[in-house]
């Protein structure tokens, strides 16, 4: 049958469960899993620093379910606190059209879109030092602080590996519309090229625009360090397109390191949050290295530290692009 393909679609048997015992349903629900359920999920790499490292296989032999929204690999490596390793799964078949050809995430993409039209929403991006330094929290309170300003707040997560929980969090805060990679056709980006991650990137922003946002709040997978992150965050796409960065960190070090890390980039970083909030301590030492302000979640869904962040994102955008005008500009025929 050949060697699967990172977004192909397999009918595979649960042998053993380890880490994942359950599944992600497309309605939102986590269905637990027992040895012997029959399940469709897809093919994909994998890059978690805290869960696993894994790779789409070289036949369609056993292998791993190594994300609880469904993705197909050969973990190589997995953080310590797994002690049960990942849950084991047996292909039973490919899943095919009609004409007997492999179903791909790629069949269900938005259509690809790198012109913006005339209308853009001001961008900011929430980035983090690491997986787990809160961004998507960071991400939701963010948009929620906009949205209690009065705002119309779109969010698009650009890399990562497919999973319904940071989408379904951003929806319940009350962005709309709401996209991730996965929309786009990638079961995940690790290992994506360059030129493929900023097509992403262009087309979710371009899909966003077209909705008519004020905002858009764009997250950016795993830490500044991390492959694809490095390279988007480095692009010229990027600069071009977003305002400014709001960086997660775990604690004062790390986000001494990310905003030195990001001070050698275009885009300007506005202020820091993420888990260190939970300690005074670590929010005085980071205070005291990088300058900037921080704020817990309650301080970012506060209307006016959002539109504070946002300005500053819009003025920044207004520095660099023609004729940009951002929130606000309601006289423009591409926008509702």
């Amino acid at each position: 049958m050949g060697k699967p393909a990172a977004g192909e679609l397999v009918l595979a048997r649960v042998d053993a469960i380890g880490f994942h015992s359950g599944l992600q349903l497309a309605s939102g629900r986590r269905r637990t899993l027992f040895v012997g359920d029959e399940i469709v999920v897809a093919y994909g790499n994998r890059y978690a620093s805290s869960q696993f490292k894994s790779f789409v296989p070289e036949s369609l032999g056993p292998c791993h379910l190594v994300a609880g929204g469904g993705i197909a690999s050969r973990a190589s490596s997995w953080h310590d606190r797994i002690a049960k390793g990942p849950t084991h799964i047996t292909p039973i078949g490919m899943i095919a059209d009609g004409k007997g050809r492999r179903i791909n995430l790629q069949d269900f993409g938005l259509p690809w879109l790198e012109d913006l039209g005339g209308y853009r929403p001001t961008t900011i991006a929430v980035v983090g030092t690491a997986m787990d330094a809160g961004k998507t929290q960071t991400a939701a309170f963010l948009a929620r602080g906009l949205i209690d300003a009065g705002l119309r707040v779109g969010y698009a997560k650009i890399t990562g590996t497919g999973a319904g929980g940071d989408t379904w969090l951003l929806r319940d805060a009350g962005a709309n519309p709401v996209f991730d990679f996965t929309d786009a056709g990638l079961a995940t980006t690790y290992l994506a090229s360059p030129q493929e991650v900023t097509r992403v990137l262009m087309t979710l922003v371009a899909h966003t625009a077209r909705a008519g946002v004020d905002a858009l709040v764009m997250e950016i997978a795993d830490g500044v360090y991390q492959r694809e992150t490095s390279a988007l965050l480095s692009s010229v796409a990027f600069a071009q397109l977003t305002g400014g960065i709001v960086l997660a960190a775990s604690d004062s070090m790390a986000a001494s390191a990310g905003f030195h890390w990001l001070k050698q980039q275009s885009t300007p970083v506005l202020a820091l949050s993420g888990v260190l909030t939970a300690s005074p301590l670590q929010v005085e030492e980071a205070t005291e290295v990088t300058g900037l302000p921080i704020f817990d979640r309650e301080g970012l869904a506060t209307a006016g530290n959002a539109m504070a962040i946002l300005g500053q994102a819009q003025h920044h955008l207004e520095s660099i692009v023609p004729g940009f005008a951002g929130f606000g500009n309601n006289n423009d025929p591409g926008k509702p």
